[in-house]
């Protein structure tokens, strides 16, 4: 088995049920494969602290399900931690600016020039989020398309499953 139990437990119950639920109360795939797009590609964006406000008001200006779009963001938010250098590091070389302090000397000097610290780190950040909407832009769409694929596969899979609930109701 290469999934253990205790993460198969966590997607079923906070994935798998919760879109499951979202199929059954009349979402269609297609919106709901672009909400989920739509997060996951959010959830990865190089800014720190406000992916979770920013996915509900987007997802709500744009009419998409935002427990979807939630779904989304949580379920890649450990590639968010792994893909904030990457993005950072990318935006370096593209714009062509000062490096990111990798030693310990580097960060020294960096925090007692308080101003340009928080100068170099306001455009990493920026050169960082040119970098992911590009990323952005490619992927969702990709995402979106096989997300609905998926759905659809579900959808079938769990028919019953659907039905007998939706009489239930």
């Amino acid at each position: 088995m290469l999934v253990p139990q205790s993460i198969r437990e966590w997607f079923r119950c906070h994935v798998l049920h919760p879109l499951l639920r979202l199929l059954r109360g009349g979402v269609t795939p297609k919106r709901l494969a672009w909400s989920l797009a739509f997060g996951m590609v959010v959830g990865i964006n190089p800014s720190v602290g406000l992916t979770t406000v920013f996915v509900m008001v987007l997802a709500w200006t744009f009419g998409l399900s935002k427990l979807a779009s939630l779904i989304g963001t949580h379920v890649v938010a450990p590639l968010h931690l792994l893909l904030l250098i990457p993005f950072i590091q990318l935006g370096v070389h593209l714009f062509h600016t000062r490096k990111l302090p990798m030693d310990r000397k580097q960060m020294e000097h960096l925090s007692r020039h308080p101003l340009r610290l928080f100068h170099d780190i306001w455009q990493w950040e920026w050169h960082a989020l040119v970098v992911w909407a590009v990323i952005a832009a490619i992927a969702m769409p990709l995402l979106a398309r096989y997300l609905r694929r998926a759905l659809i596969l579900l959808r079938r899979r769990h028919r019953t499953t659907l039905r007998s609930r939706t009489a239930a109701s």
